[in-house]
């Protein structure tokens, strides 16, 4: 590549941490080639069995606290001292919020009593035993109170065991990411300066992180360390918290918490005075946005749980403002990735314990992954970010109570927690780095054929590179290494269990083996061009109809309209820009005609008419096009996947009430479905199976009002669904019942197709109005089957208070819809 085409050129240096080392490498991903007499910049831990002496040495290092090891004077409050744990779980149980609720749930439970006779008003005695009742059971709260507190707290009590604890963690860490992990030196400084104002004034730094792998909670943690910044407070599912490994990581910054909460007003209150607690004294904090790990690659919708609880805290003035700062985190290669495909392939997850993490432990302590990479947004203020937001969404925010439950408020703080859960994550995607192993996986699933020469392969990652720093994105620092050198050591990561090579011909030929595991580093760099996969498969409509170039032309509000709805389709799949339909569309036109991927036709006043395909781009075979196109095919096929599923929920002849089906179930037949329609050549992508993809089809038809779900109270009864009425197919009676295709739901089918890839040997419209549906009535007759089932765990029917409870829900988020006034299916 030539050095005026280096998008890196201008960058800040990175700094790598590699155990002791912390060394700066400008524009350098691989280390340079050394002659014989230079000294390495950095070395690896010592190993017992190699070096002994030196083994010891660096152990006493870190026992005795030797210079930064010492880890004395931190940038943030105090942490890490004996009855550090007492201290806050006693702030904590007398907090103001926390006494309240004690004592309404004993309240509650009087007035309980009392209804069941326990308690007599007519007693002359009454007032005194109800007073005692009461003592009693606001004591009895008051322990379960503190024994959920204790469980739940992190425990920041001894340096000697957090010294300890991060000469074990990067000795573990650096065997496995054999290149350590790299962070701007321009964006730890500005961190390290933020985090200076941020003690003074007694403010928390709040890391929102993107989570992809359980090395995620402890690369911030040694990061912090290494610079001296206060470690944060890590929320952490309970999951986790399993023997020997739970208590190290509770005292090592982690705080446990539920999967689900349930009704439990009392532990929902202690998380959040627990949350107060913190913010008031300053104390950072981290939490993941995207609530659990990524199996996808890219960044999964925003999670409001944790959110809700910090925007309470400032919402309702007990806390006065805190640092929010954006953080991405890259892998040349995620440990868990063959998990996540088994995962995401309909295998139950298993249940973390210790003999598993052990094993797992060292079996990667051997491999050689690359790189962490984590990058820093710029820290901004909530409080500054919550007026701004305020001042948009009402015209008197001065006069607001969002300190009262009331309906406004309520739908105040919605709109301001999803504000700013994607403000968040577009925060997270505009500093992400592109690694060299997503450069490799997005190239090689997005080339048609079998395989690709070294020649190409390299061709295609240059001109990936110069398209992803053309989009604002970074790529992971190169520096003077060649080119090749870089993807030789990324397909190295990889290994050959990802990534092929066939030997013995012209040139060596390289070739996708696990394509699933594979669309995971692809999925690393979608975000950078959606819009322009949006565009190109909307003009697929035509293009895939054949003929000459005139025919493929396609006018510009039928483009419009097609974008709008494959927009709306994906909106909690991917993070668009926030400037608008019209503006990104034209943004992207131009941006495509000035690739000479597109030629766009204008009137006299400049006015877009239609959109085609440019002579440059037929000439060159369609590669950059088809680049977009294969970018998005596997997701909107999973789309038309989840939304073929749906015909088979339409309920046979015979049956006249609504039946309702088990969510999981009916998620797990679409999977079904579609891994019979991929091995019998009727879906093109088997990514399209993907668990992940298909659960977030199945929420946005929800949305939508395509299906309806309902969740009981009762937490061993699972979520059940119906289609709606609406939506609902109709059947021929004369055919036995079969489908028809036709109605509001195949035509929302159609759509959908019409932007699918073609595949070699079907056509889409004649191959889903016959085996395909027919295939998807066989498994939703099956469906039914199981759910009228006298053994099934879930009611099929409805009971009166769910019903009404159902119909609420269904004119609420229709009035939703009407008010947000966004496009919709």
């Amino acid at each position: 590549m030539a050095q005026d085409d280096d998008p890196t050129r201008d960058s800040a240096p990175d700094l790598q941490i590699l155990g002791d080392q912390i060394t700066l490498q400008p524009r350098s991903y691989v280390e340079a080639r050394r002659h014989d007499d230079q000294e390495p910049l950095m070395h690896n831990m010592a190993r017992f069995r190699s070096e002994p002496l030196q083994f010891l040495r660096e152990v006493s290092l870190y026992v005795s606290g030797t210079g930064w090891r010492a880890y004395d004077n931190v940038i943030g409050q105090p942490i890490f001292y004996s009855g550090f744990s007492e201290q806050m779980r006693n702030a904590v149980v007398s907090a103001p919020l926390l006494r309240t609720r004690i004592s309404e749930l004993a309240d509650r439970r009087l007035e309980i009593e009392e209804k069941e006779g326990w308690l007599k008003p007519e007693d002359k005695d009454f007032v005194t035993k109800k007073a005692q009742r009461r003592a009693i059971i606001e004591s009895s709260i008051q322990e379960v109170a503190e024994r959920m507190t204790n469980d739940m707290i992190c425990k920041f009590e001894s340096k000697t065991f957090i010294r300890g604890a991060y000469y074990l963690v990067t000795q573990l860490l650096t065997r496995a990411y054999h290149q350590g992990i790299h962070v701007s030196s321009e964006e730890v400084l500005r961190l390290r300066k933020v985090a200076e104002v941020a003690e003074k004034k007694k403010q928390s730094i709040i890391f929102l992180p993107s989570h992809r792998s359980h090395v995620d909670y402890v690369s911030m943690q040694l990061i912090c360390y290494r610079l001296g910044l206060a470690l944060p407070v890590v929320v952490a599912g309970d999951n986790l918290n399993f023997p020997v490994v739970g208590t190290f990581l509770q005292h090592a910054g982690a705080m446990w918490i539920r999967r689900s909460f349930g009704n439990d007003a009392l532990y929902t209150t202690l998380v959040q005075a627990y949350i107060d607690t913190l913010l008031q004294a300053g104390y950072n904090f981290e939490c993941f946005i995207e609530g659990g790990r990524s199996r996808t690659g890219k960044l999964l919708p925003p999670k409001f749980g944790i959110l809700s609880f910090i925007l309470d805290s400032l919402l309702s003035g007990r806390v006065e403002d805190a640092i929010i700062c954006p953080v991405s985190t890259q892998y040349d290669k995620v440990i868990e990735t063959e998990g996540y495909v088994t995962e995401l392939l309909g295998v139950p997850k298993k249940k973390e314990n210790l003999a598993d993490f052990l094993s797992g432990g060292s079996s990667v302590l051997s491999l050689k992954l690359g790189r962490v990479d984590i990058r820093f947004h710029e820290p901004w203020s909530l409080r500054t970010y919550i007026d701004e937001q305020l001042t948009k969404l009402t015209p008197s925010p001065g006069a607001l109570r969002l300190d009262l439950k009331t309906p406004e408020s309520a739908a105040i703080k919605q709109r301001l927690l999803r504000t700013m859960g994607y403000k968040v994550l577009s925060d997270i995607n505009n500093v992400s780095v592109v690694m060299p192993t997503a450069l490799i996986g997005t190239v090689l699933l997005t080339l048609r054929g079998r395989g690709v020469g070294k020649s190409e392969l390299m061709r295609r990652i240059e001109w990936l590179i110069a398209r992803v720093g053309a989009k604002g994105g970074r790529v992971a620092h190169f520096g003077n290494a060649p080119l090749s050198d870089v993807v030789e050591r990324g397909l190295d990561v990889l290994g050959k269990d990802l990534v092929g090579v066939v030997q013995g011909l012209a040139e060596p030929t390289y070739y996708a083996v696990d394509r699933f595991q594979l669309s995971f580093y692809r999925n690393m760099t979608i975000h950078l061009f959606i819009t322009e996969a949006l565009v190109s498969a909307s003009i697929y409509t035509r293009v895939k109809l054949g003929g000459g170039p005139a025919h493929q032309e396609i006018s510009y509000d039928a483009l419009r309209e097609q974008v709008l709805f494959l927009s709306s389709l994906f909106r909690g799949e991917f993070i668009f820009p926030g400037n608008g339909l019209v503006v990104n569309l034209e943004t992207t036109l131009v941006g495509l005609e000035d690739d000479h991927i597109l030629e766009l036709k204008r009137d006299e006043k400049g006015k877009i008419l239609s959109i085609g395909l440019a002579d440059e781009e037929r000439a060159a075979g369609r590669e950059n096009y088809d680049f977009y196109c294969f970018l998005i095919w596997p997701f909107i096929e999973s789309s038309w996947l989840a939304a073929v599923s749906l015909m088979g929920l339409t309920p046979p002849l015979e049956q006249k009430d609504d039946i309702w089906i088990e969510v999981a179930k009916a998620q797990n037949t679409a999977q079904l479905l579609g891994k019979t329609l991929y091995h019998q050549g009727d879906l093109s992508y088997f990514e399209a199976v993907n668990k992940e993809t298909l659960k977030n089809s199945y929420q946005r038809f929800e949305e939508e009002g395509i299906i309806y779900v309902v969740k009981s109270k009762d937490a061993k009864v699972p979520p059940r669904l119906r289609l709606a009425s609406e939506w609902r197919p109709t059947r021929d009676p004369a055919k036995g019942g079969a489908l028809q295709p036709s109605g509001r739901l195949w035509n929302f089918i159609e759509r959908i197709a019409s932007s699918r890839r073609e595949g070699k040997n079907r056509r889409d419209g004649a191959t889903v109005s016959t085996r395909v549906l027919r295939l998807a009535d066989e498994l939703g007759s099956r469906q039914f089957e199981d759910a009228t089932h006298p053994e099934s765990k879930a009611e099929a029917k409805l009971s009166d208070e769910e019903a009404a409870n159902v119909q609420r829900v269904v004119r609420a988020e229709r009035r939703r819809r009407k008010l947000e006034g966004r496009a919709h299916l």
